[in-house]
């Protein structure tokens, strides 16, 4: 009997050693300290990627020639990708939600800001006063009995006085977009190819074309040191001892939760879905992309869409290829809703990525949403598509969990289309 004992033991022990062991699925505390970390790693990038790109302007303001001023539009496109991995903590975190008109306001009426070509730009503008304001040709800008001293061009004159003026949000000084159509110029191609396609010489005092040289200069250096100082705010505000994260970490946990759902839910459904792709595609209107001066707004469409997967899983890929993981939503979702969840978030990576791949091809995205371009359309119109299927599984794992009810960002291009255009 002790024999069969000590066997049925060293079986019992055998086996068990043999089964896997299930591992305990994290708290929704670690979850939310993961989505923090990761969120300061991706700040941290876009600062890294904006003094990159103030060397590259530098550069080519030193020594303006086309090679010069393709690197520092190269050095632009690369800024994009960490910036837009960061657009799925708006719409759940106030702070970014107050704080990202700095960077990246869409679309502007870029004659407060330079030249334009009024055959396709237009004369004025009922709605906007400064629709021609031109501050880089004008030392002082006079309406309304309003005088603006626009002699020094500083970063008071471009953050604090001219960047939503009158609160038109089409007043935009300052960001991404306007260093976007500094370096590009306006893409005046319609829906045919070809992006901007501003000279060199327009940085260049000793050859320069369009005049304004130095104050173009100015505003264009001034410009990108306001991106850097705007991008290091936010990296700070989501450090150990930032606000932003401190609002999550020591707050509730499940309130940290329905930020993060929000953020994913809002940018997929009203933002991305539909002000970003929709609403152009109805319109077939270039001036509803969001890149419309450097036709990189495929890439941008793209890495909204890989950010948004990014909190789910809980990874993300540094700029220097190093990798940051750790517990995430993935690992507390139920198992169904989780399955669900990654597939159609895979999904729509994937179909950003059609876009991408067309875009490579040769053909941009103001060109895919153009009038008369069938397959064009329906590719941009799968990529929405899949956008709304992932926010209805968002929205489903929202009720699964138990959290409160989130009311996502919408649009009136897939809310109300009828309105659209009046």
């Amino acid at each position: 009997m002790k024999a069969l004992l000590a066997a049925t033991s060293v079986l019992a022990m055998v086996v068990g050693a043999s089964l896997p062991v299930q591992a305990a699925a994290p708290s929704n505390k670690e979850v939310v300290a993961t989505y923090v970390t990761i969120a300061h790693a991706k700040f941290q990038d876009t600062v890294i990627a904006a003094k990159a790109l103030k060397t590259a302007v530098d550069a080519m303001i030193a020594n303006p020639t086309p090679e010069t001023l393709s690197k520092a539009r190269d050095a632009w496109k690369a800024a994009r990708v960490p910036y837009m991995q960061t657009e799925v903590y708006r719409f759940g975190n106030p702070i970014v939600d107050d704080w990202e008109g700095k960077v990246n306001s869409w679309p502007l009426d870029e004659g407060l800001i330079d030249y334009v070509d009024t055959a396709k730009y237009g004369e004025e503008s009922d709605e906007n006063p400064y629709f021609r304001a031109n501050v880089i040709a004008n030392k002082s800008v006079k309406l309304g009995g309003k005088t603006i001293n626009a002699s020094k061009i500083d970063r008071k004159l471009l953050g604090k006085t001219l960047h939503g003026i009158d609160e038109i949000e089409a007043n935009v000084a300052t960001g991404y977009h306007a260093i976007e159509f500094l370096l590009w110029g306006q893409d005046l191609n319609g829906t045919g190819p070809g992006a901007g396609d501003r000279k060199v010489t327009d940085f260049d005092p000793k050859a320069c074309t369009n005049g304004n040289c130095e104050r173009r200069i100015q505003y264009l250096k001034t410009a990108v040191d306001l991106l850097i100082d705007d991008l290091s705010e936010m990296e700070k505000a989501w450090s150990a001892k930032g606000a932003a994260g401190k609002a999550l970490t020591k707050g509730k946990p499940e309130k940290a939760l329905v930020a993060m759902l929000t953020g994913m839910g809002s940018l997929s459904y009203g933002e991305l879905a539909g002000e970003r792709m929709k609403l152009g595609l109805m319109l077939h209107d270039p001036e509803e992309e969001q890149d419309c001066f450097s036709d990189n707004t495929h890439n941008s469409h793209y890495y909204d869409a890989v950010g948004i997967r990014s909190v789910f899983t809980g990874s993300y890929t540094r700029l220097d290829g190093s990798v940051i993981s750790g517990p995430a939503l993935k690992d507390i979702v139920p198992a169904a809703e989780g399955q669900e969840l990654a597939a159609a978030l895979d999904a729509s990576v994937a179909k950003m990525q059609v876009l991408v791949d067309r875009a490579n091809g040769g053909e941009a995205y103001d060109q895919m949403i153009g009038e008369g371009n069938a397959a064009g359309n329906a590719a941009v119109q799968a990529a929405i598509d899949a956008l709304l299927a992932q926010t209805k599984v968002i929205e489903r794992t929202t009720k699964v969990m138990g959290l409160e009810k989130i009311a996502f960002e919408g649009s009136d291009s897939l809310d109300n289309p009828s309105a659209v255009g009046k």
